[in-house]
Parts: C-alpha cells; structure tokens; sequence
C-alpha cells in the first residue's frame, strides 16, 4: 500500500507541475466534461466520489482560474450550477498523461 501511495504522489507532483492543476482539480473538470452541461456542486462530488466539502474547495479552486463558472438555478436561486468556461475545455484539451510519466506501479490503473 505505502508502494502505491508513494506511486500516487509522485504522479501528481509531476501532474500538477506539468498543468498547474491538481488531480482533484482535474478531476472537477473531467466531470463537468462529462456531464455535457450545468451540474450542481453535489452531482460534481458524486461523480468523483469526493465528500462535498473537499468537492467545494477544488469547485472553488478552478472557477478562481476561470476554467468553470457558477450561475443560479431558475426556480430556486439557492441552487448553483457549475459549467466549463471556453478556457476549462481548452485545458481539458491540454490534459494528456503522454507529458506526465505515470509511475510503473500505476500503468495498469492510468494507461
């Protein structure tokens, strides 16, 4: 397990170097993609199987870099949908594991 967890790091040091994006961050984005359309802060979190605090924080994260953006729901203001931005389906584009080296360990899992 420690093998796997340590794999897990250096892959996303070297992810978060190489786009300036954490997996978690990625992984917003990915759902989003995904979804092909305005999802709330919820649905985000259930499609990557985070808690909704930690989904908030990394929501949070990529609308400051301007790669998603909020509106409010028609019949209930309270409510917040989530969509990418031009700029968050250009750095969807840019996400490719052929400029991250992925750690043997976890070839079988990422390639």
């Amino acid at each position: 397990m420690r093998e796997v967890l340590k794999a897990l790091a250096q892959f996303e040091t070297a992810f978060e170097k190489e786009y300036l994006l954490t997996l978690n961050e990625a992984m917003v984005l990915c759902a989003l993609e995904e979804a092909k359309g305005k999802i709330t802060s919820t649905a985000i979190a259930e499609r990557i199987g985070m808690c909704t605090s930690l989904a908030s924080k990394n929501i949070r994260s990529v609308e400051d870099m301007g790669l998603i953006e909020r509106t409010m729901g028609q019949t209930d203001k309270r409510q917040m949908y989530f969509s990418l931005t031009p700029a968050g389906e250009l750095r969807l584009q840019e996400l490719t594991l052929d400029k991250v080296e992925v750690p043997d360990l976890l070839k079988p899992v990422l390639v």
